[in-house]
């Protein structure tokens, strides 16, 4: 184990002196100027508080043994594909939230580096959960160390910085220690503690009640509430204004940083970003990109990361329909649109929903049943249900992104259809939560458009024995499952009373109609995109059956620009399946190349997906196509 940590050491000093262009070359400046308009994306890379192997005393707080994040990276290639999303939904930086731990500098090396290989930026934001707002020579050597980093956001020159928390920071005192560079400063401090900060970034992306939790009958502070707060106290500086999809978290005295609470979330996502459009801000910082124990990762669940116990609420309940949904928002915000509609390149419909009502009753089989057991009370941990749960609706969400009027239908479990009258632009929806099946459809002029079922039910009980106030995500056109990896899994069965495997069971997602799924491939200019047509495949919603794909044709276009990432466009996918499914013959040939080769759910895996447009397979027939994938 500790020549496997030697190694990713040794591998990051040798590689750093080959990417690292030194500060004042052209290489070394991802410049931008202060009066562009930037989406960042706060990204989690410090260590869980402690181990979620086992439950630990308040007193041993501080000398167990952490781990992070995203500590069971070990190349730059383990971030290209998150680097690579969040480029193609047009986010310009990640804000790489940092701890004090001893792999910290070696995720910071692979972050940047893949970053610098994908046309991204970064920014270091220093975490004060861990930080000491003393340690101003750390802090200076950190920010001197990734300055001259070609990946690094520059804004007018400068070294862009922030924070989580952080007030009474010396940022003075740190910029007098960095004499080669200047910062430009966006730290989180409350609006009334502005000092020399460049900008401020406000935290607080869900509506609550003054004191971190959410809103009651005496407190209720909107995000717009926040952002008139630090506008009026910025008095033209730039504001990072926040945006969230969703606040979740429900961790047991299993762990030692137990926390119970939920934020009201319902259409949040929908109206913060129609604020942000009007808010006119500089900067929009989504939260978060992989913060699964808080329930408002955008990013996937298969991005490599350690389960800190959050599994438990998380497995089989993607997220990435809410980046799909931002992605024209971000690009009407680049443009500065008050309006999304001329952003709009396609039908699509995007839905969440959480799996149980609020009057399910887990009380027998919950992991937060047991009272706090130290003298001090835990502000953040409550018994049973999260503090809040009342401010949440029995509703199923869905928004409408279309290029014309169309009527859009839901079916929820057992209730009778709902049907709306959607203009062209963005619109949203909701519908009472009915046990069962969930389905949805898009008819325009009499003909249908899209539909499909959600591959995940409503039910009446609870999951797992847990009560679950995270969302469901789905989209149409149908996107992938996104199952969590076996490290996203680890800690799935600690303090679990019911049964209840650690494993994903979605199935493949299914629609009918005419929309388009857009893939993310890393491409060059001259590669080509793949349209794959075929029937109209029927609307499923269970991992069950024999592989049934209704891909009948395949033809190869050229991209119509040269942009770092193509659309793959897919109509009637194959019915799902709870089997490895598997594209044999002539059609694994005329993908791949001149073989038969047949291509299992395990060989299309990223990075070796030889499935992706602009991707080939360079083996001779028979020959394994995870070795020889290539984007030749």
């Amino acid at each position: 184990m500790a020549l496997m940590r030697i190694c990713p050491l040794i591998f990051t000093l040798i590689s750093s002196l080959v990417w690292a262009a030194p500060h004042g070359s052209s290489r070394s400046l991802a410049s931008r100027q202060s009066t562009e308009k930037l989406v960042f994306c706060h990204f989690m890379v410090l260590a869980l508080e402690s181990s979620p192997f086992s439950m630990k005393s308040e007193l041993t707080k501080g000398l167990e043994p952490k781990i992070g994040v995203v500590d069971d990276r070990t190349s730059a290639s383990d971030y290209d594909n998150d680097m690579r999303q969040a480029k193609a939904a047009g986010i310009d930086a990640f804000a790489l939230n940092i701890g004090t731990d001893g792999f910290t500098n070696t995720q910071l090396e692979f972050a940047y580096e893949s970053a610098h290989s994908n046309g991204m930026s970064v920014f270091i934001s220093f975490d004060f959960n861990w930080y000491s707002t003393s340690n101003t020579s750390g802090i200076a050597d950190t920010i001197g160390t990734h300055a001259v980093y070609p990946a690094q956001l520059m804004i007018d020159s400068k070294v862009f910085v922030s924070s989580f928390s952080g007030d009474g920071l010396d940022l003075a005192g740190i910029q007098s220690d960095l004499t080669t560079h200047e910062i430009f400063w966006a730290p989180n401090f409350q609006p009334n503690n502005i000092g020399s900060a460049d900008a401020l970034f406000n935290w607080m992306a869900w509506p609550n009640n003054g004191d971190n939790k959410a809103p009651d009958a005496a407190n209720n502070l909107t995000v717009s509430d926040g952002d008139t707060s630090y506008t009026t106290a910025l008095k033209g500086k730039p504001y990072v204004a926040p945006v969230s999809p969703w606040f979740s978290t429900h961790f047991g005295l299993e762990v030692t940083y137990s926390k119970n609470w939920v934020f009201p979330s319902d259409l949040l996502w929908f109206d913060r970003w129609t604020e942000i459009l009007n808010l006119g801000s500089q900067f929009v910082e989504i939260q978060t990109w992989n913060d699964y124990g808080e329930s408002h990762y955008v990013g996937p669940l298969s991005s490599p990361h350690i389960d800190d116990g959050n599994s438990k609420w998380t497995n089989d309940m993607p997220h990435d329909g809410f980046l799909q949904m931002a992605k024209p928002y971000i690009a009407a915000f680049h443009a500065g649109s008050k309006t999304v509609d001329s952003h709009i390149g396609s039908d699509q419909l995007i839905y969440w929903y959480r799996p149980t009502l609020k009057t399910a009753s887990c009380d027998s089989t919950d992991n937060c049943e047991q009272p706090w057991p130290g003298p001090q009370p835990n502000i953040n941990y409550f018994t049973g249900k999260p503090n809040g749960y009342e401010t949440m609706e029995d509703s199923v969400f869905a928004v409408a992104l279309l290029t014309s009027p169309g009527t859009i239908t839901v079916v929820s479990g057992g209730n009778a259809p709902q049907t709306f009258n959607a203009p062209a632009g963005a619109s949203s929806w909701q519908v009472g939560m009915g046990v069962g099946k969930q389905s949805f459809s898009l008819t325009r002029h009499g003909q249908t458009i899209l539909s499909g079922d959600s591959l995940k039910d409503i039910i009446s009980d609870c999951v797992c024995g847990l009560y679950n106030f995270n969302v469901y995500v789905g989209t149409l056109p149908a996107g992938a499952s996104d199952p969590l990896s076996a490290d996203g899994l680890i800690s799935f069965t600690n303090s679990l009373s019911a049964t209840c495997q650690p494993t994903p069971s979605l199935g493949i997602a299914t629609g009918a109609g005419t929309g388009s799924v857009a893939v993310s491939t890393p491409v060059d200019t001259n590669s080509s995109a793949s349209v794959i047509t075929g029937a109209a495949g029927s609307s499923a919603s269970s991992g069950s059956g024999s592989p049934q794909p209704s891909v009948t044709s395949i033809a190869r276009v050229p991209l119509q620009d040269s942009g770092a990432t193509s659309l793959s466009k897919v109509a009637g996918p194959p019915t799902p399946t709870s089997q490895t499914p598997t594209i044999t013959s002539s059609i694994a040939a005329a993908v791949v190349g001149g073989g038969s080769k047949t291509i299992t759910a395990l060989s299309q895996l990223s990075p070796t997906n030889c499935m992706q447009a602009g991707f080939v397979w360079g083996g001779p027939p028979g020959s394994d196509p995870a070795a020889l994938c290539d984007s030749g």
